[in-house]
């Protein structure tokens, strides 16, 4: 990738352009992933359509006939860094590519990428939280709930963790924590995070935290009750 990123999206993007001395390498973090396609049936480089799918979502792009017009009206200025053989990729081709690419090696390609991209930012806040994807439920399968890490500061998601459910957010969160560079940040959660092994590991990470504390934590919450407003029932 160049050494520019794009700030705002506008209209015309190339004039909404501003360098900046350092930027997460896409290519070498997704070197790694394998083209699922084969050999020399293929009109488009996995590269190219991997980078105009994340500008795409980045862009707050909804599905893949959103990413393909985004690209569409941006092909010039993607290729000063894309070589885009045969243009842009129809929305068809984006889903059938990632529909084919192994989900696991993506993800950890993709968290790579934003662990170095929060570093160059600076991560300072991490909030924890789980939710359940809206619409995400099948004939067969329930809804999809995700815990996720979300740093604040820099407007991104740095990992998340696939649960059953929010009950098994507490198993989830210490694996998320696994994920992460916590050394200087603040993590935060809500009071299913109030847990001694994820206080534990937030700290052995480096980072310090903020816990809520509710009824899931009676002495402790009765502790601190009694320590900042004695008298009160």
């Amino acid at each position: 990738m160049p050494r520019t990123i794009l700030r705002t999206f506008a209209r015309y993007p190339e004039e909404g352009m501003a360098a900046t001395t350092r930027v997460g390498s896409l290519r070498k973090h997704f070197r790694p992933l394998t083209d699922p396609r084969i050999v020399g049936r293929t009109s488009h480089l996995l590269f190219d359509i991997i980078v105009l799918a994340i500008c795409g979502v980045i862009a707050n792009c909804d599905d893949w006939p959103d990413i393909a017009l985004f690209a569409q009206k941006r092909e010039a200025w993607f290729r000063r860094f894309l070589k885009l053989p045969h243009g842009v990729p129809s929305h068809d081709t984006f889903e059938r590519v990632f529909a084919a690419l192994d989900p696991r090696a993506f993800e950890r390609c993709c968290l790579a990428w934003l662990r170095e991209v929060a570093g160059l930012v600076g991560v300072g806040h991490i909030a924890i939280d789980g939710k359940t994807l809206r619409g995400s439920a099948g004939s067969q399968l329930g809804p999809l709930h995700l815990v996720s890490a979300w740093a604040t500061q820099a407007q991104l998601t740095l990992a998340q963790v696939a649960v059953d459910g929010k009950s098994n957010e507490i198993t989830a969160i210490p694996k998320l924590l696994e994920l992460l560079d916590l050394n200087g940040a603040l993590v935060t959660s809500d009071a299913i995070g109030c847990q001694k092994t994820i206080a534990k590991k937030v700290v052995a990470g480096g980072g310090d935290y903020v816990l809520v504390v509710k009824g899931n934590q009676e002495h402790l919450l009765e502790d601190i009750c009694a320590a900042l407003c004695p008298g009160v029932a």
